[in-house]
């Protein structure tokens, strides 16, 4: 029986190794800027950090110093969907997965997989909250659209198998999300929280890229803060359900790994008013091991407290959940100095990144080409706004300019739509601002090309291109690509800026 004690908040807490929170580059002050926060968070005894953002060299020297002062080991993740140079500058980037799944070549993108592992593991990253393994198959869905391998189940399931294979291969921990899957929310779970009222005959579709994930090999999954009626009746997220999490995922699925809920900061999870203290407590109970991206540290800490000496939440639990974190930890734990190169943005896996992303382009009509050595690019941002700023747009002008193309007010016309899908947008689609702004494009210069950084289906919301050229999202490499595309220049992939916010 757990007995209670007041731990002081700068005493090492017993459970705090259930807890992983984040850490992002602020762009005046790098890393510095949580300087107080990881320091109370070491005190504590956190199992590690998630981390947004920063340089490449930045990070790596960051961590090495954390793990120092530490002084035991510590997992250290990140979201890299789409290669280290989603996040960190001077990494490589990826396309996204919708990219990927379109081109159906699983050498591709158990090379993504593996490049993506090789380059998190030389900058000290050992867990890798990727691949997204959920279906693209509701057009209306806010939040997953490219990020996912596509629509078709098997050929989901295999690319999953693929990329985690790959990743796995260079040494670092996989986390497939998001269990049991996104794919048919019409909400996004950052804002609100979603309800899939599929059957479970349905729904076990969703599951089949969840079974070839484990079945790869995948040390731990993350949940989605989503609502399914089929698997659990009583309206309880998969976060905090019990059904969903101990009678489907480890009793039907046999899943064995570590299983992290999706962030705590999110409404999805927290709809109900459940604060964050209450929340983590009952994701807990339900069987999560870890809990991702906590604000207070110390009120979560003491909720747990309380939970446990009234009752409410089983020590044995928290304990089978400890030993999951410290068998993972130290499976991961280096045993090694980084290497003295860079192990990350070398010029041949550029090339590669970049060739790929090429490939993935889609020409959906007409001819899409430039209109002549003098061009004047006119852009259209669905993405301004919310809480986190959009990928920099300066990558595609820069790559004409490299190829020879002279940017002018007197130029031929040529039109960016820029139309990611982005946490808390809240949207799949573009404004009605931005449609009537391209279509007044259109009628003015018919004989313009159009790019649009976004999902390939978003092309029915400008009938009015005839020359139409898809990059699926907006990132720098993206527009990189199209550039090569329309100028034929053999390009050098320029630096990733990452996510330097």
């Amino acid at each position: 029986m757990y007995r209670f004690m007041r731990f002081d908040d700068a005493m090492p807490h017993p459970y705090a190794r259930l807890l992983l929170p984040a850490v992002r580059w602020d762009r005046a002050r790098g890393f510095a800027a949580a300087d107080d926060a990881v320091a109370h968070a070491l005190d504590r005894g956190v199992a590690g950090f998630l981390l947004f953002g920063g340089e490449a060299t930045a990070v790596t020297a960051w961590i090495a110093d954390v793990r120092a002062r530490a002084q035991r080991p510590l997992l250290i993740a990140s979201d890299l969907e789409r290669g280290a140079g989603q996040q960190f500058a001077g990494a490589t980037p990826l396309p996204p997965a919708g990219a990927l799944g379109a081109l159906d070549d699983l050498d591709v993108t158990r090379r993504a997989g593996e490049l993506t592992g090789r380059e998190a593991r030389a900058l000290g990253i050992d867990w890798v909250f990727a691949p997204v393994a959920d279906l693209d198959v509701e057009p209306a869905n806010p939040i997953v659209g490219t990020r996912a391998f596509g629509a078709d189940p098997a050929r989901v399931a295999a690319h999953a198998h693929a990329w985690i294979e790959g990743a796995r291969a260079a040494g670092v921990a996989t986390c497939p999300k998001h269990f049991p899957g996104h794919g048919r929310t019409r909400g996004d779970s950052h804002a609100e929280r979603p309800v899939v009222g599929a059957s479970r005959a349905e729904l076990e579709a969703d599951l089949t890229p969840f079974r070839a994930a484990f079945a790869a090999g995948a040390e731990t999954t993350m949940t989605a803060h989503v609502v399914y009626p089929a698997l659990d009746p009583s309206g309880l997220p998969a976060t905090l359900s019990p059904a969903i999490l101990q009678t489907l995922l480890r009793d039907e699925l046999q899943f064995r790994g570590l299983v992290v809920t999706d962030a705590l900061t999110m409404k999805g999870l927290t709809a109900d008013e459940l604060d964050e203290g209450q929340a983590a407590v009952r994701a807990l109970a339900a069987g999560c091991d870890v809990l991702l991206y906590p604000q207070d540290l110390d009120a979560v800490l003491a909720a747990l407290d309380a939970a446990l000496a009234g009752g409410a939440l089983p020590e044995a639990r928290l304990r089978h959940a400890l030993r999951r974190v410290d068998a993972l930890t130290a499976r991961l734990t280096p045993t090694a100095p980084p290497p003295e190169a860079p192990g990350w943005g070398a010029e041949a896996d550029g090339a590669w990144a970049l060739a790929i992303a090429v490939r993935s382009l889609r020409v959906l009509r007409g001819r899409p080409q430039l209109p002549g050595p003098r061009v004047r690019l006119e852009t259209l941002d669905d993405d301004v706004g919310g809480p986190y700023p959009p990928y920099p747009r300066d990558a595609l002008p820069a790559a004409l300019q490299e190829a020879g193309v002279a940017l002018a007010d007197d130029g031929a016309p040529v039109l960016a739509v820029f139309a990611d899908v982005r946490a808390w947008k809240g949207r799949p689609g573009l404004t009605e601002t931005t449609r009537a702004a391209a279509a007044a494009f259109c009628r003015a210069h018919p004989d313009a090309p159009v790019l649009l950084f976004a999902h390939p289906r978003l092309a029915d919301e400008l009938p009015e291109a005839r020359h139409l050229l898809v990059a699926w999202s907006g990132e720098s490499l993206m527009q990189q690509a199209a550039a090569a595309y329309l100028t034929g220049a053999p390009l050098r992939l320029r630096p990733s800026p990452g996510l330097l916010t």
